[in-house]
């Protein structure tokens, strides 16, 4: 799976988050990439909006996983801060990947040794011309 989209606001950066969301099934994993500021969090608040309905997504910058209860229950991680696998291990990555729920989690730049073999990669830039513009890829991969 290849698909690529332009956004031109928050409301459809979370819409596409949305669509994409429909195709997710349980223990997928969802790798973000992206600087900071680049719509990571609203892609996710829009899946949330169709896997979770009433979840109250916020980034989990501080928390560093939130959980969003659902039938597929939904994790939303922040490896921002995560440094090795040591860190993944005290933080119960590896627990919520085994336990049939789905998976995002925003700044997988620092952790792409550790991903499953198979996720979902999507990676969000920004527009150098307009702020407001996001080019979001999505990508099956397999290892």
């Amino acid at each position: 799976m290849y698909l690529e989209f332009i956004t031109k606001s928050t409301e459809e950066t979370e819409a596409v988050g949305a669509k994409f969301a429909k195709s997710l099934k349980p223990s997928d994993f969802v790798a973000m990439f992206g600087d900071l500021g680049a719509g990571k969090t609203a892609f996710v608040r829009g899946a949330s909006r169709y896997l979770a309905p009433g979840a109250a997504v916020q980034s989990p910058t501080y928390t560093v996983v939130n959980e969003y209860p659902a039938k597929v229950p939904v994790y939303h991680f922040d490896m921002y801060r995560i440094d090795d696998e040591d860190s993944l291990y005290s933080i119960g990555y590896y627990d919520y990947l085994e336990n049939g729920g789905i998976c995002f989690a925003e700044w997988c730049e620092k952790i792409e040794p550790y991903l499953p073999d198979h996720f979902y990669s999507v990676t969000i830039r920004k527009s150098v011309e307009d702020p407001d513009v996001r080019c979001i890829r999505i990508v099956e991969e397999y290892r």
